[in-house]
């Protein structure tokens, strides 16, 4: 083993070794261990020294591969999907109302795998979340028992589809940039993903409700007691008209209870579920903030006042804001029609809460008390307006609140299906189609260029970057030749084992670092093994993308697994006893799928 290849192992082994502390985010770790091989001084076998294992052209290469450009695009894709309302819709419409932990579990599976198969694991999950939390609330289920179920069904639908997930873009990316094999169809993977999922959602479902534990959630334990009233109006040509109450979705909601209907004058206290619903009723709900939140993500419902519409700022633009009127404010003792809110803050009040009680009437014929917290839909810039306002204790702006887009909801399913059509025929890339489709949600305004912005997770492309910088000092320095000649020593050469191996490898690793570095690192060794043995890469390959997603032992492999840690309560230990059987189980199907779909010879 050459200076090079034992500069790059240490680099390597550092690496392992912080990352598996998790007291430092990834894409730092990784970012200092490319530094390192960039600026650690060498001697050049001449008497002289150079500086770096990689120059700076081949360090930063990783910034321009196609996997990572399509993941940055496909963030901008979910955001448009998300902003419309189709996700909020898809959500509500699957989840339903099933008796039992194993139902609710299938329940979860079905839309979340279908949802991870097109769109990147990660802001599906972080958009699933709440709706699976509220959701265990209302069925009186422990969201422990369902959380990591949300997140292994993410891996699995990754895992279905060539842009499912970042670890087989990046796979992809890397096989185009350094070998000879025809660019991977968008469904190739599928033959084992399929499977795979299948036998995933067959074992959850029979031994996730025993495996899994039966614990709140750290969240749950800080629950908001604060109780707001809020007026929702059905506008003319909502598609809410002439539903039920418990048609439209609104009996039973979590958190929020519908209290009366005003239709004309006359109040219908405590609706039933089978009362109907007509254009122009108005509709009052009491309930926690986020369930209110949520009330305004529901098409077919708006604010009861119209003030929303004299606002200047375009309504897909603004924020929902909670403001705690503090005791000097002139607003108290005021109505809040009389006090003129949107004139003098140019924000509209949204609902009320006072303490743990319920406050009474209509909105806007409410007086205003010291210490009321108001829920108010404001621009943007509000919170940071009147963070320090002597009119409000406390002003906080609630995330992912932008009233939702439903009129180009269409719009945006059409521009996704469209991305999967395209790409899945071959008529373009999926970079190509991604980046088309992206500047299509932002040029049509499904979102916008603020959001879109935003949506960017720019620490999973830092990761994704750093780590194809590592995967080609390993294989310039001589380090995966070397380390795959000690590997073919044990595994032999035996192409079943070797690939045994090799998945077994990649699943360890991806639960001590992130996916996506541990196919990047791996992906060197599988080049050099398959050349040495003289065997079809292709099985290899996939089974490197497959274990690569394979991360359901620990929190800390795949970001959704650490992404519902706190909701779901749980400890490091809940992953093992679940996740490890779970490994072993897919490793099995993974092994013994590929070379039969994919020859070894």
């Amino acid at each position: 083993m050459g200076v090079d290849a034992a500069v790059c192992l240490v680099v390597l082994v550092l690496c392992f070794a912080l990352l598996a502390a998790n007291r430092l985010a990834p894409d730092v770790v990784l970012l200092a261990g490319l530094t390192l091989l960039v600026v650690v001084p060498l001697p050049d076998g001449a008497g002289g020294w150079r500086i770096g294992v990689l120059d700076t052209h081949e360090a930063l290469a990783g910034l321009a591969n196609p996997g990572l450009v399509t993941v940055g695009a496909l963030f901008v894709v979910v955001a448009g999907v998300h902003q419309t309302g189709v996700i909020d819709a898809i959500a509500r419409g699957a989840l339903g109302r099933p008796k039992g932990v194993r139902r609710a579990i299938l329940r979860i599976l079905g839309p979340v795998i279908a949802f991870s198969a097109f769109l990147n694991n990660t802001p599906v999950v972080a958009m699933m979340i709440p709706a699976v939390r509220e959701w265990s609330a209302k069925l009186g289920i422990s969201p422990s028992k369902l959380m990591i179920p949300l997140s292994y069904a993410a891996i699995f639908g990754g895992t279905c589809t060539m842009i499912g997930t970042s670890t087989n873009l990046v796979v992809a990316g890397l096989v185009a940039s350094n070998t000879d094999i025809e660019p991977f169809g968008l469904f190739e993977i599928a033959w084992i993903g399929v499977p795979c999922a299948l036998v995933g959602t067959l074992y959850l479902v029979l031994f996730g409700p025993r495996l899994l534990p039966d614990r709140s959630s750290a969240t749950a334990k800080l629950r908001d007691v604060r109780e707001y009233t809020a007026e929702m109006l059905i506008p003319a040509n909502s598609p809410l008209a002439g539903r039920t109450v418990e048609g439209a979705g609104l009996r039973a909601l979590p958190g929020a209870f519908l209290v009366e209907i005003e239709r004309g004058g006359y109040v219908f206290a405590a609706p039933g579920p089978e009362q109907r619903l007509d254009a122009g009723d108005r509709l009052v709900f009491t309930g926690v903030v986020e369930s209110i939140k949520d009330l305004q993500t529901i098409r077919g419902l708006e604010p009861a006042t119209n003030q929303i519409y004299k606002l200047d700022e375009p309504r897909a633009n603004r924020r929902l804001v909670e403001a705690v009127v503090s005791n000097t404010s002139p607003l108290v003792g005021r109505t809040i029609k009389g006090a003129r809110f949107r004139t003098r803050y140019q924000s509209v009040v949204i609902a009320v809460a006072r303490g743990g009680e319920r406050v009474r009437g209509k909105v806007g014929e409410i007086e205003i008390q010291a210490g009321d917290t108001l829920l108010l839909e404001a621009d943007a810039a509000f919170a940071e307006r009147h963070r320090d306002d002597r009119d409000f204790f406390l002003v906080s702006e609630l995330s992912d609140s932008s009233p939702r887009r439903h009129q180009r909801a269409g719009l945006a399913v059409t521009i996704l299906l469209a991305m999967v059509l395209v790409a899945g025929v071959g008529w373009l890339s999926m970079l190509q189609a991604a980046m088309v489709a992206g500047a299509l949600m932002v040029f049509l305004r499904c979102t916008s260029v603020q959001a879109a912005r935003g949506s960017v997770d720019w620490s999973v492309l830092l990761v994704i970057a750093a780590a194809l910088g590592i995967g080609t000092a390993i294989q310039k320095s001589g380090l995966a030749e070397s380390l795959v000649g000690g590997f073919l020593d044990v595994a032999g050469t035996n192409p079943l084992a070797i690939l045994a191996a090799i998945y077994l490898g990649t699943t360890i690793l991806t639960e001590v670092i992130s996916n996506n570095a541990a196919v990047a690192l791996v992906f060197p060794f599988v080049l050099q093994v398959t050349d040495r043995i003289e065997a079809n890469p292709l099985p290899f390959l996939f089974a490197l993308m497959m274990a690569g997603s394979a991360s359901f032992a620990t929190p800390i492999g795949y970001q959704t697994n650490l992404m519902v840690m706190g909701p779901g309560g749980y400890r490091f230990a809940d992953y093992l006893r679940v996740g490890v059987p779970l490994n072993l189980l897919l490793g099995i199907v993974t092994v013994l799928l590929a070379p039969l779909i994919w020859p070894f010879a």
